[in-house]
């Protein structure tokens, strides 16, 4: 029965690792449309927005997913989306 629950855990965890994988693009999509229809933000925030953007991506891709998630989460706030 352990060995069962043992497994169980570990597919959870692939499969929200798997999610979370796939949510960072979604995100970084979302960042970059709405960058692209020039908002009308301060400069320090559009700047901001611009490094959060490029962080989530490096963590994205070092594999970081919730890090990313998060990173982006905030560009997404500032943003308004």
């Amino acid at each position: 029965m352990k060995i069962r629950t043992l497994f169980a855990a570990a597919a959870l965890a692939v499969a929200s690792s798997a999610a979370m994988a796939m949510h960072c693009p979604a995100d970084m999509k979302a960042i970059d449309e709405a960058l692209a229809k020039k908002p009308t933000l301060a400069a320090a925030d559009m700047a901001e927005v611009t490094k959060l953007r490029a962080e989530g991506e490096a963590l994205h891709k070092a594999g970081k997913h919730q890090e990313s998630v998060d990173t982006l989460a905030k560009a997404r706030k500032i943003l308004g989306i």
